[in-house]
């Protein structure tokens, strides 16, 4: 029997959708807990330690962080369709390394506009606004972002390049099915395409635009509400799964280690470590409301440091 997957998001999260889609693609039931977009995210931080960039992914005592990884567990959940086959894998994870850092870090600055912030955030007050503000500065803190207009160039350039991708008539970025290039490229752009006084950017794109209608259209599989206290008590009553530390990675079983992000939101998350390869870290921790989880990150984009 396929596992249980419970998705931790909120509604207008450009991460959260790549992975709705995902479910979408796979045709995947999953229940679905909704999280405030910014601190204090107290059952959030129940499960994961620390970390709190959204989404995550919970499967029973498991709780898996960034999408990178996330993808891939659904991957081995429910193997097809292939969001990695083995011809097209290789390139397919490079562009979606690059559509998740370099895209998405154009997308984000164009589109959060004072003309399309309130298409983004809804009809929020002016004391939310601030607090959103200052939420994302923490997050990004030492980090260089683009202004709206160098944004506006760049994006206008990957455009560009996404469109060449897709001047031969193929259906999806590297053929007539979808893989994870799609899944990591298409999110930025949805989140642009939320903002309608920005739409303009794609019209010289058109195959562009059409390609998102394809990759949307897949839609996000059949979701049912959770609330978060009971997305914490299915962790409190569950195991997490056996994980093992291979040896000669430069850290042994037991170890107390921190480990974070090395782009931003970059929180420590202590723990014991449990499982370590050149794809997964793992670290065990107990709280007092979810029992004992296994927290995993994926290898790249993450510091793994002795705790102390």
């Amino acid at each position: 029997m396929a596992p249980e997957l419970i998705l931790h998001h909120f509604k207008n999260s450009p991460f959260s959708e790549k992975i709705r889609l995902v479910l979408g693609c796979k045709q995947l039931p999953w229940k679905s807990v909704i999280v405030p977009m910014i601190l204090p995210k107290p059952d959030v931080i129940a499960l994961t330690g620390g970390y709190r960039r959204t989404p995550v992914l919970q499967i029973g005592a498991d709780i898996y962080c960034d999408t990178a990884l996330i993808c891939r567990v659904i991957d081995r959940v429910a193997p097809q369709p292939p969001l990695y086959a083995p011809d097209t894998a290789g390139i397919a994870q490079l562009i979606a390394q690059w559509a998740d850092g370099t895209l998405f870090w154009s997308a984000v600055p164009y589109t959060m506009q004072p003309a399309a912030v309130a298409h983004i955030v809804g009809d929020a007050s002016p004391e939310f606004l601030k607090a959103l503000a200052a939420d994302r500065a923490a997050m990004t803190a030492g980090m260089r972002r683009a202004t709206p207009v160098d944004a506006g160039a760049q994006l206008t350039n990957y455009l560009g390049w996404l469109d060449g991708l897709l001047g031969d008539g193929r259906g999806f970025l590297l053929g007539d099915a979808p893989c994870i290039a799609d899944f990591a490229a298409v999110h930025p752009l949805w989140f642009v395409r939320l903002a309608p006084p920005l739409a303009a950017i794609f019209a010289p794109f058109p195959r562009v635009s059409a390609w998102c209608e394809r990759v949307i259209a897949f839609g996000h599989g059949s979701p049912e509400p959770l609330s978060s206290g009971e997305a914490i008590a299915v962790a409190a009553r569950s195991a997490p799964a056996a994980t093992a530390v291979e040896p000669g990675l430069g850290f042994s079983p037991g170890a107390q280690v921190t480990v974070s992000a090395m782009d931003y939101a970059t929180d420590l998350v202590p723990g014991t470590l449990v499982g370590l390869s050149t794809t997964e870290v793992v670290i065990a921790r107990h709280d007092e409301r979810a029992g004992d989880v296994h927290v995993h990150f994926p290898r790249a984009g993450y510091q793994i440091k002795s705790a102390g």
